[in-house]
């Protein structure tokens, strides 16, 4: 049997329970947002200042550049201007709206496994990018000596028995579950490492110092 088989089958329950037409699981929500980020190429991406430390830093890694605003938010945000939302702190039935929702499993959240995260989307050729840059740029199935790698990838995929896990406690939980409050955050606007962005290399072929901009 294949060992994606039950991820599979967790995806298809968390589509099945958001109302998505896609689900791809990976082993944090963080990463979710990497990949999102990743596959549309952001630049300038605004976010509230009161977040978790991770969202900005998967921006800066997929190369973009990260805004700070003012917002007051409560369950789930988008990353401006992009279709891109982190959903750490929500999971609830008919929650999917479009674009990338990047959602978290974590043993703190409302679904609480051990870990993982997971991107609900609406687009084809984002699916099949994304099942492969999760699993090393490689084909789920098939073995490394046999595979022909087209792309590069990171190693995040969400594996066998995190999915089985999140299969018997998506069967426990209820339709309904109201957003997690917000945990208390720094504001992230103040911390030098963000203040000086150091925007990582678009391509392998760059080797030139890292540009430094200002934070807004």
């Amino acid at each position: 049997m294949n060992a994606f088989q039950v991820v599979r089958d967790f995806e298809k329950a968390v589509a099945e329970y958001t109302g998505a037409p896609h689900c791809v699981a990976v082993n944090s929500c963080t990463m979710a947002l990497f990949l999102a980020c990743k596959y549309l190429n952001v630049r300038t991406v605004s976010i509230p200042k009161f977040t978790y430390v991770g969202v900005p830093m998967s921006i800066l890694h997929a190369g973009g550049r990260v805004v700070f605003d003012a917002r007051n938010w409560r369950g789930s945000y988008s990353l401006n201007p992009y279709h891109i939302r982190d959903s750490a702190r929500r999971f609830t039935s008919g929650m999917y709206g479009g674009g990338y929702e990047c959602l978290s499993f974590h043993w703190s959240k409302i679904l609480g496994i051990q870990q993982g995260g997971a991107i609900l989307h609406d687009n084809e050729d984002a699916d099949k990018w994304l099942r492969k840059a999760r699993f090393d740029g490689r084909s789920e199935g098939v073995p490394p000596k046999e595979d022909t790698l087209d792309s590069l990838g990171w190693h995040c995929y969400m594996s066998p028995e995190i999915a089985a896990e999140g299969l018997v406690r998506l069967s426990f939980l209820p339709k309904h579950n109201p957003d997690l409050p917000n945990s208390d955050y720094p504001d992230l606007s103040k911390l030098k490492i963000f203040r000086e962005q150091r925007s990582l290399p678009r391509s392998a072929e760059t080797t030139a110092a890292y540009s430094t901009t200002l934070c807004d």
